[in-house]
């Protein structure tokens, strides 16, 4: 087994070296004609490498039949400078140019970036308005929503969210002020916490029944110390969670994140990445339970790259979601691939 890298908060890898080491694994495209849709992935260029279009493009045309992206909010290209309040409004303009330059063809057929999901600091309460507002016109027409993380776990996995909130922000009156501006605008919530807070946002949406939440990642399972003491237990609370959470019709659940690093398996660690048989046989247990709570028809397959690039390869990734949907009949792929995004984040294709 090969050194395992050194830990760099919530991943290994810088991405030329995740790059090269999911070189090491290829495999010929499953379902290669299947309609996809990736509704989760982002960009960046900074300390934690560079992952623009370019990079993206490769990913996308590297077999699968990606029809189109949505970028999800990351912590990138912030305004230096201005209200603090409206730093984040950069991020959406950076992504639009990012959207404006696949849309001009040069970097394959694939709409990258199609829809855009930003992020605005929802504890600032009515005064998130402002931003929501000032998010829209950066994002020309392509702002969905906005996603702001409230990951917070008392053990090791509380290195993985990019921000410091309190354990159960999504109860605050202050935050569900900045909650409330979002429906009158049209713009959904990406719901990111770790499975433990799976309650609150039961809450949440009991309290907020008219706007569209997507909860990413599905649910944050975690499966590093404390968490990883009885993973028959873990499982079952994840379970009982996620089940309470498909009685609200206005939540929709992405299938992916598995390859990220909080949920304590070694892939990571091994000289050649996993294969999509591994992958699939450690991933289906999660994937098939939201599938039999929530039905394919709020049900979306995910990328999540280039965080999962820790795991595997883009490929790779979806040969394994792939084999664990390989008994779904030609409708249900239709909604887990693409008809589910593409109706929760408006893209006409």
């Amino acid at each position: 087994m090969a050194q395992k890298p050194e830990f760099r908060g919530n991943y290994y890898r810088k991405l030329a070296d995740a790059q090269a080491w999911t070189r090491r694994r290829q495999e010929p495209s499953l379902e290669p004609a299947l309609p996809i849709v990736d509704p989760h992935h982002h960009l960046w260029d900074d300390e934690r490498g560079r992952y623009l279009v370019h990079e993206l493009a490769a990913d996308t045309g590297s077999g699968h039949n990606i029809v189109a992206t949505v970028f999800i909010e990351a912590g990138s290209m912030y305004r230096a400078a201005g209200p603090e309040d409206m730093k984040p409004v950069g991020e959406v303009e950076f992504v639009n140019g990012q959207a404006a330059m696949s849309a001009s063809g040069r970097y394959g057929t694939t709409r990258h970036c199609a829809a855009i999901v930003g992020h605005a600091d929802l504890a600032l309460g009515d005064r998130a308005k402002p931003v929501l507002e000032a998010l829209l016109a950066a994002g020309n027409g392509r702002l969905r929503g906005i996603r702001h993380g409230v990951c917070w776990d008392e053990g090791q996995a509380a290195s993985f969210g990019r921000r410091h909130v309190p354990r159960h922000q999504l109860l605050d009156p202050v935050f569900r002020k900045g909650f409330a501006c979002l429906a009158p605008l049209g713009l959904t919530f990406e719901a990111w916490q770790f499975h433990p807070q799976l309650p609150d946002l039961a809450d949440l949406l009991r309290a907020f029944p008219e706007t569209t939440v997507i909860l990413d990642h599905v649910g944050g399972p975690l499966g590093l110390p404390p968490h990883d003491a009885d993973p028959g237990r873990t499982f079952a609370t994840w379970r009982e969670n996620v089940r309470a959470l498909a009685r609200f019709p206005n939540l929709n659940v992405k299938l992916g994140g598995l390859g990220m690093l909080y949920l304590g398996w070694d892939f990571h660690t091994r000289d050649v990445p996993p294969s999509s048989e591994e992958l699939a046989t450690a991933w289906r247990p999660h994937i098939e339970t939201c599938i039999e709570a929530f039905g394919v028809g709020r049900c979306m397959m995910e990328s999540n790259f280039p965080v999962d690039k820790q795991t595997c390869g883009y490929g790779v990734l979806w040969n394994a979601l792939k084999r664990i949907t390989q008994g779904a009949s030609a409708a249900e792929k239709a909604a887990l691939y693409r008809d589910t995004a593409a109706r929760v984040y408006r893209l006409a294709i």
